[in-house]
């Protein structure tokens, strides 16, 4: 979790300056408001988180404290991948998270039939990451969504529109999933280089190979 801080800072003799930080890491942030407050300079000190809420120096240790302890700092890859002889698709996700003091690594994979399109695969592909999301218990905060299809984060982000009534049926499902957890979803355009993780486990999936583990990562 990364938030902004914002305080006035009190000059003798002067009106008191406003600033406000970069965003900066949860712990950090509790340390700089920390030595904040021991200056005795700092009037209104305030966090604002990646959602837009606001917090104060109690507040944001006892969210810090609970938050500690769920999954969260959630990075997700997601791919599909399409046969066109069977109609069948390959769903490949990795999800990289916090848990405690501990970073862990996702890996999942599905193969699932009745597709229509390479599209509608990345589509089912997040959907399924999704599904995941939700089984760690994932909820209401900032998550990255990256993947390599510029059709779904886009029609996702709004900037292009959906013709296909299938794939608008999938856009409702996951904005349905999005709303029902909370999360903030920063969408990432990345590159298939960038995305080999989740096309590999896609790919294995159409071959069969299905794989879920979890494991924990330096």
């Amino acid at each position: 979790m990364k938030y902004q801080i914002e305080y006035k800072y009190k000059l003798k003799g002067n009106e008191p300056i406003q600033f406000t930080s970069e965003w900066i890491d949860s712990e950090v942030a509790i340390s700089m408001g920390e030595e904040l407050e021991k200056s005795g300079r700092a009037i209104d000190l305030l966090f604002y988180d990646e959602i837009g809420s606001s917090w104060t120096m109690k507040e944001v240790k006892k969210l810090t404290a609970e938050i500690e302890v769920e999954p969260h700092d959630a990075v997700l890859y997601f791919d599909g991948g399409f046969n066109n002889e069977t109609n069948e698709a390959g769903l490949g996700v990795v999800i990289y998270y916090k848990q405690g003091k501990k970073k862990y690594r996702l890996r999942a994979n599905e193969r699932i039939s009745e597709m229509d399109t390479n599209n509608e695969a990345e589509y089912a592909a997040l959907y399924f990451a999704l599904d995941l999301l939700e089984e760690l218990g994932v909820h209401h905060l900032p998550c990255d969504i990256k993947g390599d299809s510029q059709v779904v984060l886009k029609q996702l982000e709004g900037d292009w529109p959906c013709y296909e009534e299938n794939l608008n049926r999938w856009l409702d499902r996951i904005e349905e999933k999005i709303k029902k957890l909370g999360i903030e979803p920063r969408y990432n355009a990345i590159s298939r280089k960038d995305n080999k993780e989740a096309d590999k486990l896609a790919t294995q999936a159409l071959e069969g190979k299905i794989v879920n583990s979890k494991m924990q990562v330096i």
